[in-house]
């Protein structure tokens, strides 16, 4: 696992609501690169289980991590967390 992927499964454990973070996403769709950044208050993280794999057993359980944030505008997001993902509380 990588430091920065570490570092961020880390501060997302200790996150509190009310914590402002930056959050930087690397995305790569076909031959296209590019990077987001999302900055907001921590509503809530939580672990939710999903399907977005094709052909899957029924039995087969798969979680993602998921970061709810309260941007500055009032909107509300929901990031997943992946191995791209960096995460950084900000102050």
């Amino acid at each position: 696992m990588p430091a920065t992927e570490l570092a961020s499964r880390q501060l997302l454990a200790q996150l509190q609501p009310g914590d402002r973070v930056e959050v930087l996403h690397h995305v790569k769709v076909g031959s296209q690169e590019w990077t987001a950044t999302t900055v907001g208050k921590v509503v809530r993280t939580e672990r939710r289980r999903h399907g977005l794999h094709y052909r899957r057993n029924v039995d087969d359980k798969v979680f993602s991590d998921m970061l709810i944030l309260e941007r500055d505008d009032g909107s509300l997001t929901t990031i997943t967390m992946d191995e791209f993902t960096v995460l950084t509380k900000l102050n």
